[in-house]
């Protein structure tokens, strides 16, 4: 799978032309699969990256908060880039953001009570009335797909009061309760409330709009499957109701990641999987916090534990493994970067080893290029590289990583593993060794099929041909703070 596209993308409305450009290539460097952002329209319009959901069914189809394309195109341009990439016999994989609506067309009086931010749980204030933004009417759409409008009933909490200009956390009183919903997070005390208004999933009326609006986007853009945003703040009984229904509906299996990011705390991750009775399969953020853990450490990362307390580790069936994401790109929110050296050797660990679904990231195929202002209040300018060795890694998971896997993580600065190949992918099978520190050397089990035949270093690092022995094994080697793959020199 390639995310196509990082937080900082032009806001030129190219991207879904790009990506009728570029499907057939992307089919020959290996990508079966790819991840588009949110296509509905922003609360910021064509500044928007879409995380700020406004308007559901608008996909860049209606002038509405100041421009009728999206940050990313037009509708039109949206349904071409999807046909196109599935006509290349790639699947395309929609962004759902149903956590939160933004941007609402006017405010009402509300009751609510303020909470403290630092413990949800704790109210702070007596039942109070504000105005708040909470009646979303779309009068640009007019009701065209849904005549649909939100108003406080479909919100547990909000954040600004436009009767006194001020910014709190307030919590809603509506027909369905007072509080928050029951989410996993007890982060903050109950991490419900994340952003901007937040939806009530107790308001039977809204999940019957959602699950409507799902069946309408399938139907209109015809996609394969979904990433879910930010559920570690919704109750995760929704996503069960939804997804049954949408998968009864279309009869398609609709593959589904969610974005539950607990870097450090893989039980949470796993209750999620239990509660949606493993319906989805979650982004394995802790393992990207191995990668940039280990990056930043350099030769005092023991290599032997890059997989310790990692989703696919654990529940390899259910981890969309990744090296970066748009959240943890440099100056985002969640910047937990992995350093450009060990770039490598993390994607070859998500793409050549026989656990988790890889997850490709946009700035590591194109590069990306951008300035932002930093915690410290200053611009920075940010300059990401393609990754040179992508590639060839990507064409080695195509061609060559099959067969039963064979680990030899038993160095702390040196691990490395073997694929036997198996024999429908002629000529598969490889090793792969990598160091953060010296120079590399690991003895290593390819299988006797191999007896006799030369292996080369694919990325090109090291230059000396491996004999494989008549016992199927080798020396294999690779540079001070570098990785290589073996592989059959074919004649």
């Amino acid at each position: 799978m390639l995310q196509y596209f990082e937080w900082y993308y032009p806001k030129d409305g190219s991207l879904w032309r790009k990506v009728k450009e570029d499907a057939t290539r992307l089919k020959e460097i290996g990508i079966d699969a790819i991840w588009l952002p949110p296509a509905h329209k922003g609360m910021e319009g064509s500044q928007s990256t879409g995380y700020d959901s406004y308007d559901l069914y608008d996909l860049g189809e209606f002038d509405q908060k100041g421009s009728v394309a999206t940050k990313y195109g037009t509708k039109d341009e949206y349904l071409e880039a999807v046909k196109h990439a599935r006509e290349a016999g790639i699947q395309v994989y929609a962004d759902i953001v149903l956590n939160h609506l933004g941007g609402a067309d006017d405010y009402e009086p509300v009751i609510v009570r303020k909470v403290n931010p630092e413990n949800r749980n704790e109210f702070i204030s007596e039942p109070f009335e504000i105005d708040a933004f909470t009646k979303f009417d779309y009068p640009g759409r007019g009701g065209k797909y849904s005549e649909f409008k939100w108003d406080f009933q479909c919100f547990t909490g909000v954040d600004y009061d436009a009767r006194t200009e001020e910014t709190a956390v307030y919590s809603i009183q509506n027909q369905y309760g007072e509080g928050w919903e029951n989410v996993l997070d007890t982060e903050n005390g109950n991490y419900d409330y994340l952003m901007l208004t937040d939806i009530d999933f107790r308001n039977p009326a809204v999940r019957e709009e959602l699950k409507r609006w799902g069946l309408w986007f399938y139907h209109t853009v015809g996609f394969d499957g979904f990433r879910l945003d930010a559920i570690k703040h919704m109750p995760a009984e929704f996503y069960n109701e939804w997804l049954d229904f949408l998968r009864e509906e279309t009869g398609e299996e609709l593959f589904t990641v969610g974005e539950y990011w607990s870097p450090y705390d893989l039980g949470s991750m796993l209750d999620y999987i239990e509660a949606t009775g493993g319906r989805m399969s979650l982004f394995d953020a802790c393992l990207q916090a191995n990668f940039s853990r280990a990056s930043k450490a350099g030769n005092e990362f023991d290599l032997t534990t890059i997989l310790h307390g990692s989703l696919v580790e654990a529940r390899p069936e259910l981890a969309v493994t990744l090296v970066e994401n748009h959240d943890t790109q440099p100056l985002q929110s969640l910047e937990q970067t992995v350093e450009p050296w060990f770039r490598a050797h993390a994607y070859a660990i998500i793409l050549l080893r026989e656990s988790g679904y890889p997850c490709v990231f946009y700035s590591d195929v194109y590069g990306s290029s951008y300035t932002d202002t930093g915690t410290d209040g200053f611009d920075h300018e940010v300059t990401m590289e393609p990754l040179p060795q992508l590639e060839n890694l990507l064409s080695l998971r195509r061609d060559k990583a099959y067969g039963v896997q064979t680990d030899y993580f038993d160095f702390p600065s040196c691990i490395g593993w073997t694929r036997e190949g198996d024999e429908e992918h002629t000529n598969s099978g490889l090793a792969v060794v990598l160091s953060n520190g010296d120079a590399g050397l690991k003895r290593m089990e390819v299988g006797k099929k191999f007896a006799g035949k030369r292996f080369t270093d694919f990325l090109g690092h090291v230059q000396q041909e491996v004999v494989i022995g008549e016992d199927g094994w080798g020396d294999f080697t690779c540079e001070a703070g570098s990785v290589s793959v073996w592989t059959f020199a074919e004649q």
